[in-house]
């Protein structure tokens, strides 16, 4: 069994009164155990974030925080190997999808370092002898919620830009994946140049940490990834407060096939945008729409393609996609398709729960397809996070149009066709935060992420994810200098 893993809070390690297992989700094996985080743990990270923030001149010196995000990509660069390695293990991530996520930490560091050293505000003379400026300054002390699915990614990705705008963090993390945290954890505590309490990282499985968080009035902004319903609940807590939230929340994402796409390249993307992390991912393509000319060829074909997914633990590297988080995830998504099928979705794939062999031990489930007749399903409307994809058939583009925007959500869509015109016209008309045209999940540090309705408020990436953690302030200077006579 691998050694306790801690929190690390105000610069030290501490230990908890509750301990928890950590579980391999591929073989239900316990792998380590991580500390419980208490109530009077997370005051202390809150109070040191608050301290650090108001004593040190984290705040005020780009320099040192540009100095501290270098350090920090290149320290997660030299431990790559070992949270690819852990990740896979704790998460169930097959190793490709694990070094995918890990990969992409170095360079959202770097960016963030190099926008911290061209952060300005603006300065005008709006008359003779009046001068007015506009700063960005920090808010204070930020609160990272970070979700189990892509734990480092999606960390980094919130406390890159916090750090870079001036904010300290306080970091919730998922309990399912304590032992990825501590890693990352360790990183931080052998920085040099990071100040103590500037960051704060705690592991939980309780949710009381979160709830201090998002309660507290010495935590002004959020950065809350996960699902709508709680993505609505914190706000309304949070509101007390006038708290600042960015959320990027839950995902339904169309994917739009049209009768001229090439289906030799769309159908290798379809299989991987269900299949990359087991489904469990916000952009996970989970509604499929294919207009009718092509519709029972692209059913055929992808049918075979997801019955040949090979399921199987991280440590096969034959394995195509590995298991859920965990058993009762896979009992959830199976009875949500269960349900859809009582219902009238007619079964293309039945995958399922895998209850023979070795893999019957961990949390495996086989991808599935339904089609569906009936818009209104709640399999279509509500999002599964698993890999299952609903399929419906379209005649006209303003038919795939509105079929695409009647979902509560707008993370991400996708756009197939090899027409010149027609995927930009339908992309402007999605209500999505992301359009992707012949291609799926492609992210970029340069560019923003975020949702439309339901799936969130604000930005992640690219410039505007600093002004989750930034307040403008106005001053002018009078100086009595009149205009020449």
């Amino acid at each position: 069994m691998n050694k306790l893993a801690k929190n690390w809070i105000a610069g030290e390690w501490m230990d908890a009164t509750q301990h928890k297992d950590s579980i391999n989700p591929a073989t239900s094996e316990v792998i380590g155990q991580y500390a419980d985080v208490s109530v009077e743990q997370v005051e202390r990270a809150v109070s040191a974030a608050l301290n650090a923030f108001k004593e040190t001149d984290w705040k005020h010196d780009r320099r040192l925080r540009a100095k501290v995000l270098s350090e920090m990509a290149d320290a997660f660069e030299q431990h790559a190997h070992e949270l690819i390695e852990i990740l896979s293990r704790e998460n169930g991530k097959i190793k490709a999808e694990a070094t995918f996520e890990v990969s992409m930490v170095p360079a959202k560091l770097r960016y963030y370092a190099a926008l911290t050293l061209t952060e300005y505000g603006r300065a005008i003379e709006p008359k003779p002898g009046s001068y007015s400026m506009v700063l960005r300054e920090p808010m204070g002390v930020a609160g990272i919620i970070v979700p189990w699915n892509s734990p480092v990614v999606l960390l980094i990705r919130s406390l890159a830009p916090a750090l870079a705008a001036g904010a300290t963090a306080v970091i919730k993390m998922p309990g399912q994946t304590a032992q990825t945290n501590a890693v990352m954890a360790r990183i931080f505590s052998e920085l040099k140049s990071l100040p103590q309490g500037v960051v704060n990282v705690f592991s939980e499985s309780t949710g009381i940490g979160s709830k201090y968080l998002v309660a507290s009035p010495d935590v002004p902004v959020i950065s809350f990834t996960g699902s709508t319903a709680t993505g609505k609940a914190i706000s309304a807590t949070g509101a007390q407060h006038l708290k600042r939230f960015g959320l990027e929340l839950g995902g339904k994402t169309p994917m739009l096939v049209f009768k001229d796409a090439d289906l030799d390249l769309v159908l290798p993307k379809l299989e991987k945008a269900l299949t990359v992390f087991a489904g469990q991912f916000c952009m996970t393509g989970s509604r499929l729409l294919v207009q009718r000319e092509i519709a029972d060829e692209l059913k055929n074909r992808l049918a075979q393609r997801l019955e040949a997914v090979k399921v199987g633990p991280a440590a096969d590297p034959s394995s195509d996609m590995g298991p859920l988080i965990d058993k009762h995830n896979v009992m959830r998504v199976d009875a949500i398709v269960e349900k859809a099928i009582a219902e009238g979705a007619s079964v293309l794939v039945r995958g399922g729960p895998v209850k023979e062999g070795v893999l019957a031990k961990g949390a495996f489930y086989r991808p599935t397809l339904l089609e569906v007749f009936d818009h209104r399903l709640s399999i279509v409307q509500e999002e599964t996070f698993g890999p299952v994809l609903t399929l419906q058939v379209f005649d006209n583009e303003a038919e795939a149009i509105a079929l695409a925007n009647d979902n509560p959500y707008g993370l991400a869509a996708s756009v197939w066709s090899r027409d010149v015109d027609l995927p930009l016209r339908v992309a402007r008309e999605i209500e999505a935060g992301t359009v992707w045209i012949n291609d799926w999940a492609v992210i970029y540090d340069e560019f923003e992420e975020g949702g439309f309705k339901g799936s969130g408020l604000g930005r992640l990436n690219g410039m505007a994810a600093m002004d989750d953690f930034i307040e403008y302030k106005h001053i002018t200077i009078s100086t009595g200098i009149s205009s020449p006579k």
